[in-house]
């Protein structure tokens, strides 16, 4: 997946409005509440962000930046990725390479816009999947999906994947269990790669995000093998 440049606001057109980081807060809050300005300058010393400087000192902050940072707090929280793997992964992307990363579906050349991030309103999630609104009002009561006012490109597989299990007669309230499950999976897969993360190589970065794709490869066929070794076979 394509993420904004940390390189952007420098390449900022003549007539865009650059932004102060209370306008940025602003345009962020409603999707991520826990965003203060001290994180947002943690991510800056972290390397993950570059914003401009007046000759006062106060950053400012181009569109591109605000998508980045909302690319990155995507990644925390739900991906539940550590800051260094997410570092290491859009250091790639942004070395022009095409890392693999757990829990992106979306390649990365299927964003047509190489610095926004595809987000879709619940409205926008609705039409693209023809989904009811009352499966995805359930989906999100149920845990199956982040209550935002932006919905990522995983979001619209997992409204997808409802819409299908739907046929079947399943509805969210059915597979609100598969949300515990995934939080307890997500700790394995932290776990299995806290070592290697919490280490300052970029290569013990890199090796990190290729283990969590693996681990979570290995835990989705455990599953399907497990389920499938469950039911009783047709005669």
């Amino acid at each position: 997946m394509v993420v904004p440049s940390a390189a952007g606001s420098e390449s900022a057109g003549p007539e865009e409005k650059l932004l102060s980081i209370g306008q940025v807060l602003t345009r962020i809050k409603p999707a991520f509440p826990d965003l203060t300005p001290s994180k947002v300058r943690f991510l800056e010393e972290q390397g993950l962000i570059c914003p401009q400087r007046t000759e006062s000192g106060y950053r400012k902050f181009t569109s591109s930046d605000v998508e980045r940072i909302r690319f990155i707090l995507s990644l925390q929280r739900d991906r539940y990725l550590p800051l260094k793997v997410i570092k290491s992964y859009i250091d790639e992307l942004d070395a022009g390479r095409r890392p693999n990363l757990a829990g992106l579906i979306v390649p990365a050349d299927a964003v047509k816009s190489p610095s926004v991030l595809s987000f879709y309103s619940r409205e926008e999630l609705i039409e693209r999947t023809g989904a009811p609104v009352t499966l995805v009002a359930d989906a999100i009561n149920f845990g199956l999906l982040v209550n935002t006012k932006r919905f990522d490109e995983a979001a619209v597989r997992i409204v997808e994947l409802l819409v299908e299990l739907s046929r079947f007669g399943f509805e969210p309230r059915h597979l609100r269990a598969y949300r515990a499950m995934v939080d307890r999976e997500a700790g394995l897969v932290e776990s299995a790669i806290g070592p290697l993360a919490s280490k300052g190589s970029a290569d013990s970065h890199a090796r990190a995000a290729k283990m969590a794709g693996e681990v979570t490869d290995a835990l989705a066929a455990l599953h399907g093998a497990m389920l499938a070794s469950t039911l009783t076979p047709m005669s």
